[in-house]
């Protein structure tokens, strides 16, 4: 090329050219900001924690409820599930006075022992305790711990009437409602971290509402409703209990007529969607659904 074309106009001119054509030089990365740091960091969290749950989702219907077949997410294994009732049983004995009456207690061995004879649960050792107070109430904690309340003894009146208390306690063990509720807690807590981390770049204020409007939603849309499932099961379930064991399921009834006059004459009115037990006539209602195969199951079991 004749050098006297070699100018800087021309030069440079060669150059810009070069570069539209390779693409132009690298751009030089703006520096983001705080805030646009912290919320790439809420967005990587929340991924990850939807791998999680999404890990913890593929657990759904690895186990299944006895006697029901309905599917449940269990993350806790029953020997871990037997010990923490062991230990949370033991508190309640600390601080519960438990009662001394000889033929109520004798009663609830002999209703308690009958029952447990006829279901198998791994790592389920049956304790049966009367414990000294007015609320009419019992309980159930994993491995096979059964607490029932001097106070529901006026309404179970027969051996029948308690052993619908007692079956329906027994098959909660069974189903393993209480490894169940822990692992939906356990879901519902990572929902609530995810939450919190997308939320990160937020104000304190609007943070504060999305998560006491985040609790709400999940107590009433996911954890009462699942509570009142697992009522129900142990009310079927128990049914079927106390019919192999040779007491009356129809009795079952009758229980839970006594129950639902008791409730109404304490004023007892909480609307069924905020309530983590079924209201009584819905409960009733359940309970005769069932009874046909209560029932077959009862004169199976006759002599």
């Amino acid at each position: 090329m004749d050098a006297r074309y070699l100018t800087p106009r021309f030069l440079h001119a060669c150059r810009m050219v070069g570069r539209c054509l390779r693409g132009g030089p690298p751009r030089p990365q703006p520096r983001r900001s705080a805030l646009a740091q912290t919320r790439l960091l809420a967005s990587l969290e929340v991924r990850r924690l939807l791998a999680a749950s999404c890990m913890l989702a593929a657990v759904a219907g690895c186990a299944t409820a006895p006697e029901t077949g309905r599917r449940q997410v269990l993350l806790i294994d029953s020997a871990q599930e037997a010990q923490l009732g062991l230990q949370s049983f033991q508190k309640i004995k600390q601080q519960t006075p438990v009662s001394r009456d000889r033929q109520a207690n004798a009663e609830l061995q002999s209703v308690g022992r009958r029952i447990a004879s006829v279901v198998s649960i791994p790592n389920a050792h049956w304790e049966f305790v009367l414990f000294e107070s007015d609320e009419p109430n019992a309980f159930a904690l994993p491995g096979g711990k059964i607490g029932v309340n001097t106070g529901i003894l006026p309404i179970t009146q027969t051996e029948d009437g308690l052993a619908t208390v007692i079956a329906h306690e027994i098959a909660h063990v069974t189903a393993r409602h209480g490894a169940e509720r822990m692992s939906q807690d356990l879901i519902v807590q990572l929902g609530g971290t995810a939450l919190s981390a997308a939320l990160g770049s937020q104000s304190a204020v609007t943070r504060d509402l999305a998560m006491q409007a985040y609790g709400v939603g999940t107590e009433v849309g996911v954890m009462l409703p699942y509570s009142r499932t697992q009522e129900y099961e142990a009310d079927r379930v128990g049914l079927l209990y106390m019919a192999r064991a040779g007491f009356d399921p129809t009795e079952a009834v009758g229980f839970w007529e006594r129950f639902q006059s008791q409730n109404r004459a304490n004023g007892a009115s909480t609307p069924e969607f905020l309530s983590t037990h079924p209201l009584d006539d819905a409960r009733i209602a359940q309970i005769q659904r069932f009874l046909p195969q209560a029932m077959a199951e009862y004169e199976a079991a006759r002599p």
